[in-house]
């Protein structure tokens, strides 16, 4: 299966983070799954990378052209995909995946959760969207899907296109 994973590329972020998503990429690679991610050299994707690959996982970063520029590719991608932007890395990465999580991440982690549920509301695809809920962090974001569906801003339910998981044994792929 290949995972798509969705994350920051900070790094002053809570050292938890970065375990997690180590465990999360070591136990991608135990199991036979492709790790899709944005290939950077930065926070926790390369933090997921470096995991994947030194387990001896495959990894496939989809790279805009301008990370390629100012040379921030992680050195632990096995398979890139050049992009020119990032619509066409969304498009990519969708295209490429069978599921997606998100770990915490800023603004393009956003972009990226939203594109994918969205593509999904709308029948684009069946894929599972997965928010990885690491000591609450999607809490605000929960609450705020909530709000919407209380005031009728969301056909069905959200929960229907987004799944929550707070520790990796929650992590269903069937």
């Amino acid at each position: 299966m290949k995972i798509c994973v969705f994350c920051s590329a900070n790094e002053q972020i809570d050292p938890d983070f970065f375990s997690a998503t180590e465990e999360l990429g070591r136990w991608a690679a135990k199991n036979g799954h492709a790790i899709v991610y944005g290939g950077v050299n930065q926070g926790l994707m390369e933090c997921l990378g470096r995991a994947a690959h030194e387990a001896g996982g495959r990894t496939i970063g989809v790279v805009p052209t301008i990370v390629e520029k100012t040379g921030r590719v992680s050195d632990h991608v096995e398979i890139e995909i050049p992009c020119d932007n990032l619509s066409d890395r969304k498009q990519l990465m969708m295209d490429k995946s069978d599921v997606f999580i998100a770990l915490p991440g800023g603004i393009g982690t956003l972009d990226e959760i939203f594109t994918v549920a969205a593509s999904a509301t709308i029948g684009y695809h069946q894929k599972p969207v997965i928010l990885y809920n690491l000591k609450g962090f999607w809490n605000p974001l929960i609450q705020l899907l909530d709000d919407l569906q209380r005031h009728g801003m969301v056909r069905g339910q959200w929960r229907d296109y987004i799944n929550v998981i707070s520790k990796l044994e929650d992590l269903d792929l069937q």
